[in-house]
């Protein structure tokens, strides 16, 4: 089977393929911009396919004979959606490394056709959110009885342009929770805790990360909340901002946004990645107040999101034949994928 990484020379695009290649998987490297490739491609000794997301038949045209596409071109809020029809329309499995809730929500609306086609759909294949989604579905085994289920983890290394331009778009919406298994706005910054990581109390803030709406999927626990950790002061500078409301989601306020992060943000080194680490937390509860607790100490997210994107992509290349649909990493990969990874450990 013939696979792509579209947006091979975006940041986490590139460390995909560097790894890609030197497992001799040999992808096709795409993107907008033949220029922006060829350097890496001809570095890799890979070949290069060059075709916009604007246009319904290029797309299709650019994936002739392609039966995976690894897409990691963001912002998905722009990227996915062409990206996904034409893979329908073409029959490739469409795998992407998104932590977007608006993108897992339409990639799962689209469950039926997928199922119909024969072709898997599975968004959130990297950090965001293999580690959570597995560690939730591990506690709900564990916990059938669970109700409530809540999620953090702690970073460090610093985003790449990818992740902070996502955070940007993020801004105008607002938070996000699984509230009675329905998904509902809150504001930002809308709760505030501490986790224990190794002693030593950390502080965290609720976030719109995906496993709101795909730990559901994975677990069925109606109630979900995620935090990350950060300092206290970056809670208190989002609920001053709160006011600023859907203004912060204007094209002109977004424009400057996305000016400032093109101008600042590089993504971590080589030797920043190796320096840090992850730690994510989960807690589940049940009605009658039993509770469960676990952590994963892992790699740095770009590294995890690397060995966690390729082992799914390696996975349905050795001929792993899933039922076409929707698939959340728990789902495909089963509960422990993630403690199969390099540098990843329960504790």
């Amino acid at each position: 089977m013939k696979w792509m990484v579209y947006g091979a020379n975006g940041y986490t695009g590139r460390l995909i393929a560097e790894e890609a290649a030197r497992r001799g998987l040999r992808p096709i490297l795409a993107g907008r911009n033949a220029g922006a490739i060829e350097p890496l491609a001809k570095k890799l000794k890979l070949p290069v396919r060059a075709f916009a997301l604007d246009n319904p038949a290029a797309v299709r045209a650019g994936l002739k004979d392609i039966g995976l596409v690894l897409h990691c071109a963001g912002p998905f809020s722009a990227t996915s959606a062409p990206m996904v029809a034409a893979c329908l329309d073409v029959g490739a499995h469409y795998l992407d490394i998104t932590g977007e809730i608006d993108i897992f929500a339409a990639c799962h609306a689209l469950d039926a056709v997928a199922r119909k086609r024969g072709i898997v759909l599975m968004p959130g294949t990297g950090f965001d959110v293999v580690p959570t989604d597995c560690l939730a579905a591990q506690l709900k085994r564990e916990l059938p009885s669970a109700t409530s289920l809540v999620l953090a983890f702690d970073a460090t290394g610093g985003p790449s342009p990818g992740t902070a331009l996502t955070g940007v778009e993020g801004l105008g919406k607002g938070g996000r929770a699984r509230i009675d298994g329905k998904m509902t706005r809150v504001p930002l910054a809308w709760k505030t805790r501490s986790f224990d990581r190794d002693g030593e109390a950390r502080f965290a803030m609720t976030i719109p990360w995906g496993d709101v709406y795909t730990a559901f999927i994975s677990t069925g626990i109606p109630n979900i909340e995620v935090y990350m950790g950060v300092p206290p002061a970056s809670a208190t500078r989002l609920r001053r901002i709160r006011w600023l409301g859907p203004l912060l989601g204007t094209a002109p306020v977004q424009a400057w946004l996305k000016s400032q992060v093109a101008k600042r943000v590089r993504g971590p080194s080589e030797k920043g990645r190796a320096s840090s680490d992850t730690r994510v937390w989960a807690e589940v509860r049940d009605d009658s107040g039993q509770e469960l607790k676990a952590q994963l100490s892992t790699p740095n997210g770009y590294e995890l999101t690397v060995t966690a994107s390729l082992g799914i992509v390696q996975r349905l290349l050795n001929g792993a034949r899933p039922a076409g649909g929707y698939y959340t990493p728990s789902q495909l990969m089963g509960a422990d994928y993630v403690l199969d990874l390099p540098g990843v450990k329960r504790l």
